[in-house]
């Protein structure tokens, strides 16, 4: 089973890449983030002729995240918990039967936290916080979990082509590194170095200053996996060249293949 992340940066200004992305490379289950749309005003319908269900958590003009799954839903849950006054749409749960059991996949959308002297780098803090006391909870249950996302952070300075670039920068300050860090300790398995320790693997180029045709990208799209989940993991990788695609996403997609089957 292809399970993939791809923050989308506007569904409806990119459906025709999502469209050709999907039929080329025909993943299961489809974590997107950054859709940017109401949910009566997601492009469903050209998804679900592709043999995808949808469900989505939106917001008018930024944020949003969506689920595109083969497998039906049995249950959807949205709004990461935690925080009753928190509205920004950044976290919807899928949970699926499969001839394995369940499969728990959360599509999520971290804040960016900039600039880092200001209330928005608290609230990304805040939200990653909420975000461990969530996951150790659903650990509890012994179950495949898949947090795929963009999770604004870069882990390692390996995974900048310039890490110095971003010493100052809410991506790359000690405490959300520590955050993901902490997140990882609880037993989740980054599923893209499980599998690779290449160098120069981006999935984020910036659309100002040449970054895409530099290679000058970052690493902040990621899958993370419970024990259940890392145990099946076969392969992983990243999508790169649908960043030279016409109008794309300044993301691209990461898949990570885990050995279960359809019930």
């Amino acid at each position: 089973m292809k399970i993939a992340t791809w923050n989308i940066n506007g569904v409806k200004a990119r459906i025709e890449n999502l469209l050709h992305w999907l039929g080329e490379a025909e993943p299961d289950i489809v974590c997107l983030q950054e859709i940017k749309s109401v949910d009566e005003q997601f492009p469903r319908e050209p998804v679900e002729a592709l043999g995808y269900h949808v469900e989505t958590c939106g917001q008018k003009g930024f944020n949003g995240v969506a689920i595109l799954s083969k497998l039906r839903f049995d249950e959807v849950n949205r709004g990461l918990p935690g925080d009753g006054e928190d509205v920004q749409a950044r976290f919807i749960e899928g949970v699926f039967s499969t001839a394995s059991g369940v499969l728990r996949v959360v599509s999520l959308y971290l804040p960016n936290g900039n600039p880092v002297a200001s209330e928005k780098f608290s609230y990304k803090l805040g939200w990653m916080k909420r975000l461990e006391g969530w996951t150790r909870e659903r650990l509890t249950l012994e179950e495949p979990l898949v947090l795929a996302g963009d999770y604004n952070v870069i882990p390692e300075p390996e995974d900048a082509r310039d890490a110095t670039a971003w010493v100052d920068d809410a991506l790359f300050r000690p405490e959300s590194r520590q955050s993901f860090r902490r997140l990882a300790h609880l037993g989740m398995t980054d599923a893209l170095r499980a599998v690779s320790d290449e160098k120069d693997v981006y999935t984020f180029w910036d659309y100002q200053g040449g970054a895409w045709q530099k290679n000058n990208g970052i690493r902040i799209d990621h899958l993370m996996l419970s024990p259940e989940a890392a145990d099946r993991l076969s392969a992983a990788a990243v999508h790169k060249h649908t960043r030279a695609w016409e109008k794309p996403s300044d993301h691209v997609p990461v898949v990570a293949e885990l050995a279960f089957e359809a019930a």
